[in-house]
């Protein structure tokens, strides 16, 4: 986490300095509105490059973090050659974001809604996803919840499933009522 020992102070990244992690960030910060609404979006900040780096190369690139809204982050910075590979950058974005939302604000982000569990960015047919390692048994196994900017969608088709189980019961306590 940054700490206040620190000499360098970041300085937040500009909008189209780096278009890929813009890109990235913008999904991540719809799935974080999605479930923790009051957060606020996340924002990418950067550190010059280390002194130990700049002396070996003087274009040693500077090191961009994922941060709450107020500057703080947690974790490891941006790699620069995140962008490899498809599904990589927002992967190693949503990495990055989770990482700072449980460490500076302690709390499990996104967490499971069939589980609640917290689950962790994979890659999966090249696309970044939110995974759950699943629940305590054969029948509980791990799943895909939903690509990475896509949470909302996948908690309101649950909702949406839940409350037609809902219905669906109710009618058939009703009709079994009504005979009895």
């Amino acid at each position: 986490m940054h700490d206040s020992f620190d000499t360098s102070r970041p300085r937040t990244v500009a909008p189209g300095e780096y278009p890929v992690w813009d890109e990235a960030l913008a999904l991540v910060n719809h799935d974080l509105s999605a479930l923790l609404p009051d957060r606020g979006p996340l924002r990418l900040v950067a550190l010059p490059a280390w002194p130990e780096e700049s002396a070996d190369d003087e274009h040693a690139p500077e090191h961009v973090y994922v941060a709450l809204p107020d500057g703080r982050w947690h974790g490891n910075d941006l790699a620069p050659d995140a962008g490899a590979g498809p599904g990589t950058p927002l992967a190693a974005v949503a990495e990055a974001a989770q990482d700072t939302v449980l460490e500076c604000l302690w709390q499990v982000w996104p967490v499971c809604a069939e589980h609640r569990l917290g689950m962790h960015p994979g890659q999966e047919g090249g696309q970044a996803v939110w995974r759950c390692a699943g629940g305590s048994g054969e029948r509980e196994p791990g799943h895909v919840q939903a690509p990475v900017g896509k949470l909302e969608e996948s908690y309101r088709s649950g909702r949406e499933r839940r409350k037609q189980r809902k219905e669906n019961m109710q009618n058939k306590q009703s009709k079994q009522n009504q005979r009895g």
